[in-house]
């Protein structure tokens, strides 16, 4: 198995059993939305994986706590709890939404710019690029299934 540490730069630094040393390595989700304790690679800082890891669990804890802190700070998709409003359903149209993080506006420009996951969840990405995201629409309050509908 491989060791990984950060470095006193902040930096992953991974020995391979060979003990070849790779610094600067990115953990990369395979399946970031629908299995993100599945699948991750650890990729060099030329794009090369390094190593594959099937299932974050079967790595020692201090490992997968360094790849779970790298990944929360490259990974950023709020989860929206409530739609309040949209401008207009033809789009672009402006939404204003409340998430897990607060409140925030997008605007969503087309109805394609929505993408189904599966068992309900949802994946919308906004104009600015950030991707937002419904873990179940059937579980929003009417309101906002009622105007997510509109564009589904």
């Amino acid at each position: 198995m491989f060791q990984l540490e950060r470095n006193p730069f902040g930096r992953l630094v991974l020995t391979l059993p060979d003990g070849t040393v790779h610094e600067g390595v990115v953990p990369v989700r395979a399946f970031p939305l629908a299995a993100p304790a599945e699948g991750v690679s650890l990729v060099s800082t030329e794009g090369r994986e390094l190593a594959w890891v099937p299932h974050l669990g079967a790595l020692q804890r201090e490992a997968h706590a360094l790849i779970e802190q790298e990944l929360a700070g490259r990974e950023f998709v709020p989860t929206v709890q409530r739609i309040e409003s949209v401008s207009s359903f033809s789009t672009p149209s402006t939404w204003h939404v409340t998430t897990d993080r607060g409140p925030t506006r997008f605007v969503l420009k087309g109805e394609e710019d929505i993408r189904r996951l599966g068992e309900g969840a949802l994946l919308i990405a906004s104009a600015e690029g950030i991707n937002f995201r419904i873990a179940d629409r059937l579980a929003l309050d009417r309101h906002s299934r009622g105007l997510l509908e509109r564009f589904l």
